[in-house]
């Protein structure tokens, strides 16, 4: 098998490159930042000598490379269109002349639009794209409208990876489990807003092996990549406490304002056999070295 990844110096790119390199597989790649890795370029996906880059008849091109989160792209529209979606369309191009068998693209769980309590959101949902205020939500649901299009007018096999909020080992742009098991450790008083607030947080590790898991789909798919629970920002406190040994305050700003965004992840188990695998307990032991 050959991959080629765009975004390999990225939180994702880094793991799912170990992944490959832990089963095999072949990979080349590029990402802006040249971080050292082997067969990987520094390279901009919006320039035309992307397709150099990328092999002849390759199993799957692997779209990683964003800007990836909503702080980059609030009130930067420009910016956000040109690199996530003016970027996607050049490496489509790119892929299709170079034949490639597959094209995989890593969206997120903020495409969805009219969360309701007790209702999952599937693949199979509507989204009205006039509900997003979020550039970077908008970004990736246009980025999979030119690629639905582009595989009705006979691109290869396209799989859209909804990915829901990860978390894992690093130093920097962590989401709330990272910041509150951080907070957890090193402070006297912990504040969130409601304790109950929840999401079905995803493993790094566990995104990889959904990556790899989606490589040969055929046809036009798209997959939710979720943790199997939620996991409220209570749990992440309770668990932090049993990690670290610490017993710090706890504060809630609005306990009666509950966030709660539920995606589903039952196409993921019967369509490509995966589901996530690294419990919270795990998860935020492998954060624990990168605590500040």
């Amino acid at each position: 098998m050959k991959l080629f990844v765009t975004g390999t110096a990225s939180f994702i790119g880094k793991e799912l490159l170990r992944l490959c390199q832990e089963k095999g597989i072949e990979v080349t790649g590029a990402d802006l930042i040249d971080n050292g890795q082997p067969n990987c370029t520094a390279a901009d996906i919006r320039s035309p000598e992307i397709e150099s880059l990328i092999p002849d008849r390759v199993d799957a091109v692997i779209h990683l490379a964003a800007l990836s989160r909503d702080p980059d792209c609030r009130d930067k529209a420009l910016q956000c269109f040109e690199a996530n979606v003016m970027g996607t369309l050049n490496l489509i191009e790119a892929a299709k002349a170079k034949e490639a068998k597959q094209f995989i693209f890593a969206s997120s769980e903020w495409v969805y639009d009219n969360f309701q309590e007790g209702i999952s959101k599937t693949e199979e949902d509507t989204i009205n794209i006039a509900n997003h205020t979020s550039e970077y939500a908008l970004s990736k649901l246009v980025s999979e409208a030119n690629l639905r299009q582009k595989f009705e007018h006979g691109f290869c096999p396209i799989t859209i990876l909804r990915f829901g909020i990860i978390y894992g080992p690093r130093k920097e742009n962590w989401s709330a489990v990272e910041s509150i098991f951080n907070s957890v450790a090193t402070q006297d008083i912990v504040s969130v807003g409601s304790l109950k607030t929840g999401r079905r947080f995803v493993h790094v590790s566990d995104i990889a092996s959904g990556i790899l898991a989606a490589v040969g789909l055929k046809g036009f798919e798209i997959i939710n990549l979720q943790g199997n629970q939620m996991i409220t920002l209570g749990d992440v406190i309770k668990v932090s406490k049993e990690i670290t040994g610490k017993n710090p305050s706890v504060t809630e700003k609005n306990p009666g304002q509950i966030s709660l965004r539920t995606v589903s992840n039952k196409k993921a188990k019967k369509l490509i056999g995966w589901e996530a695998r690294i419990g919270l307990k795990n998860g935020l032991q492998s954060v624990h070295e990168y605590l500040r």
